[in-house]
C-alpha cells in the first residue's frame, strides 16, 4: 500500500461475496473538526455528509488488487471529496463470471447499508474503475437499474474493457502497452463459456439496453490498443440518452491512465458535480 496522503484515512473491512468473502478499503478524507460515532474507530465527519463512490481496480479480471487501486481512491476521496469504497473483487480463473459484478454488487449493498457510520450518504453513489474495473463499475450500474434496490448517480471508467469479442481493437501498429492477445487471454479465463461473452454485464457494448443508465465519463488513452471501445461505448451511451462526456489523453498509456493527473481530476469534477447535493427544496 502506497504511503497515506495527508488527510484520507482509510479502514479494511471484510464482508461477505458471491463466492466468499471480499475486502474492501474505505478512504475518507479528515475534517479539521469531528467527533465520534459513538462506535470504536468510527469517525463522523461533521456537517454534510459525503458521496460515496465505488471503486474497481484494473488487472484484466485475473489480477490485481486494493492496493493497484490506491492512488486514485485516495485521490477522489480528497478532491471530490467523498467516502470512497475500494472493492477486492473475486478474480479468475478460481472466480469467473459473474463473481465479480455479483461481488461488485454486494460491496455497493453493503456501502448503502454502512455508509452513515463512515460519514458517506449512499444516497449519492458514484462507481469509478480503471481496465478491468471499468467494466465492473458500468455493470454495477446495470445490474442496480435492473434489480431497484440502489441507485447509481454517475459512473466513471478509465480505459475500460468493454468488448470480449475484441472486434474493436485500435490499429495494432498503435504504441500500447496492452497487447491483444493477452486481453484475450483475459476474456477467456473470466468467461469461460462462450455464451457469457454476449452477456449485457459481462460485455457491455453487446447491450442494447442501455438507456436508464447514470451520466458517464469516459475516459481513453491514445496509446492503448483499447480506446475505440471505450470511445464506441460512450456513442452507444449518448445514442441511447445517456449524458455522457468522452476524452482521449494524449500521450498516455493504458496502465498509466489509472493515476494519471489530468484524468483523476477529470474525474473528481465529475463526480463533485453529479454527486452534488440537491437545492434545498428540490425533489428528486
Amino acid at each position: 500500500m502506497s504511503a497515506p496522503i495527508a488527510g484520507v484515512r482509510t479502514d479494511d473491512v471484510t464482508i461477505e461475496g458471491h463466492a466468499g468473502q471480499i475486502a474492501l478499503r474505505l478512504y475518507r478524507p479528515q475534517p479539521h473538526q469531528a467527533a465520534p460515532s459513538g462506535e470504536d474507530g468510527v469517525v463522523v465527519p461533521l456537517g454534510a455528509r459525503l458521496p460515496t463512490v465505488m471503486y474497481f481496480h484494473g488487472g484484466g479480471f485475473t489480477r490485481g488488487s486494493l492496493d493497484d487501486g490506491d492512488a486514485a481512491a485516495h485521490y477522489l476521496a480528497s478532491q471530490v471529496p467523498a467516502l470512497v469504497v475500494s472493492v477486492a473483487y473475486s478474480l479468475a480463473p478460481q472466480h469467473p463470471f459473474p463473481a465479480a459484478p455479483e461481488d461488485a454488487y454486494r460491496a455497493a449493498l453493503w456501502a448503502y447499508r454502512h455508509a452513515r457510520r463512515f460519514g458517506g450518504d449512499a444516497r449519492r453513489m458514484g462507481v469509478a474503475g480503471h481496465d478491468a474495473g471499468g467494466n465492473l463499475a458500468t455493470a454495477l450500474a446495470m445490474i442496480a437499474r435492473d434489480r431497484g434496490e440502489i441507485e447509481i448517480g454517475a459512473q466513471a471508467l478509465l480505459a475500460p474493457l468493454l468488448d470480449p469479442s475484441m472486434t474493436r481493437l485500435g490499429d495494432v501498429k498503435l504504441p500500447s502497452d496492452v497487447e491483444a492477445r493477452e486481453c484475450a487471454a483475459c476474456y477467456r479465463a473470466y468467461l469461460p463459456h462462450a455464451a457469457q461473452r454476449l452477456h449485457p454485464y459481462a460485455a457491455p457494448l453487446e447491450s442494447r439496453r442501455l438507456a436508464g443508465l447514470p451520466p458517464a465519463l469516459i475516459a481513453s488513452a491514445e496509446h492503448d490498443l483499447l480506446h475505440v471501445e471505450a470511445e464506441k461505448y460512450a456513442g452507444e451511451l449518448i445514442a441511447a440518452g445517456v449524458p455522457t462526456q468522452v476524452t482521449r489523453h494524449r500521450s498516455a498509456s493504458h496502465g498509466a491512465l489509472a493515476a494519471l493527473p489530468a484524468a483523476l481530476s477529470e474525474v473528481a469534477a465529475f463526480f463533485t458535480r453529479q454527486l452534488a447535493l440537491p437545492p434545498v427544496g428540490h425533489n428528486k
